[in-house]
């Protein structure tokens, strides 16, 4: 069964018979089962700026146009501090709703973007068969299509995650909200359909749309009811004005409403900072830190922060030396964030040592299967699917 979103059209195709998910009736409660939300920080943030170990001279030494200083950061525990454009997760952790996982990587660490982000989509390398991400056969193997259809949604317009990849799909994406308004169009089809099948099976998708307008204007309605229907209550969180905040605007609104999803993810790209990495650097930071500030606030206001906790993470870091065009390079370890009122807050581990490298790479201490292991738990999800047996570490209170 293929699942697809054309401008605001969620269908499910098989056998040649229209199916309209169940969950997106409009008499169905707000579901009241824990959402996992995923910030994925494409092309391999460089933590040693995020999480700033301003202390340690060897920090200095390596960088010595990128360094930041003990009254620039913004300070964690006398030793560690965020980047200066991270107010607002300094606030999150100040009000302990913010973990800090430090050093998270994995063993013989690949510095291909590609690579190395597939081994976080799917706990496994390529000399291993990865036919499924590691949320997608989850849900699969922990939730019934009796319990929900589709629970897995991607909003953004790249490529959905392989993270979310199954043998049998249960996930779909959508560019915005603005999809869910639908013109009845062959054009207008076409241009927002989204498939990982062949063309083939696309253009079979597409002349089920035509023959389905009327069943998919029906959908795109309820859909707009339910990712609208508390406007009103969203009316005092002031949402930055950029992608990412606009993607977490949404996806706090879809939380806020009958639909049953139990994991959004987002995207936040251009992290490959070779060159002139500090103003770039910045400006991604802070979209990261307001973004996701907001939409706390936000589930808050709206009562979900409660079963809501936001995984963020990127492919690699970046090594600690800085290069000749005032940027770095390919890395290993890095820090991962997990983030909401049920998250055991604070600094978890020790920061990785810039003297003892990995081939000049900061070491990983904990493997990002055993953040998995933490998250899947919570979730009450099978964590057999991450390929072997992770310790899971404190991270839910």
């Amino acid at each position: 069964m293929l699942h697809s979103v054309a401008s605001g059209t969620i269908m499910a195709v098989g056998s040649g018979t229209s199916m309209i998910p169940g969950y997106l009736y409009a008499n169905q409660q707000r579901p009241t089962e824990n959402v996992l939300v995923v910030v994925q920080l494409s092309g391999g943030n460089d933590g040693l700026n995020t999480v700033i170990p301003y202390q340690q001279d060897e920090y200095h030494r390596s960088r010595p146009t990128l360094s930041f200083s003990y009254e620039q950061v913004l300070d964690l525990d006398g030793d560690l501090g965020f980047h200066p454009a991270m107010n607002g997760l300094h606030r999150l952790f100040e009000q302990q709703k913010l973990a800090v996982i430090q050093g998270v990587g994995y063993p013989n660490p690949n510095r291909s973007h590609f690579e190395s982000m597939d081994i976080w989509h799917t706990c496994r390398r390529k000399n291993v068969i990865r036919e499924e991400g590691w949320i997608g056969a989850s849900v699969n193997t922990s939730l019934s299509r009796e319990e929900n259809d589709t629970p897995i949604l991607h909003l953004g317009s790249e490529k959905q995650p392989f993270a979310l990849t199954a043998k049998d799909p249960r996930s779909i994406s959508i560019r915005s909200l603005d999809q869910f308004k639908l013109r009845a169009n062959q054009k207008e089809i076409t241009s927002v359909v989204q498939t990982s099948e062949s063309e083939d099976s696309e253009n079979a998708l597409l002349g089920f749309l035509q023959s389905s307008t009327n069943a998919a204007l029906k959908t795109s309605e309820q859909l707009i009811r339910s990712a609208t229907q508390n406007t009103k209550e969203n009316d005092g969180v002031d949402y930055p004005q950029h992608r990412l905040a606009q993607k977490l605007q949404t996806v706090a609104k879809l939380i806020d409403s009958p639909i049953a999803t139990r994991v959004y993810y987002v995207t936040l790209d251009g992290f490959d900072t070779h060159a002139q990495q500090t103003d770039a650097h910045q400006a991604l930071l802070r979209q990261l830190s307001s973004g996701l500030a907001a939409f706390q606030q936000d589930l808050s206001q709206r009562n979900q922060e409660g079963r809501v906790a936001t995984m963020v993470f990127s492919e690699f870091g970046r090594r600690l030396s800085e290069n000749g065009s005032k940027g770095t390079d390919h890395g290993a370890a890095g820090p991962m964030f997990l983030l909401g009122n049920k998250v055991q807050g604070g600094v978890i581990g020790d920061h990785p040592s810039l003297t003892d490298l990995q081939q000049g790479d900061l070491k990983h201490q904990y493997d990002f299967r055993q953040v998995y292991t933490s998250t899947l738990n919570w979730m009450g999800w099978d964590t057999s699917i991450l390929g072997s047996d992770y310790k899971p570490l404190p991270l839910f209170s």
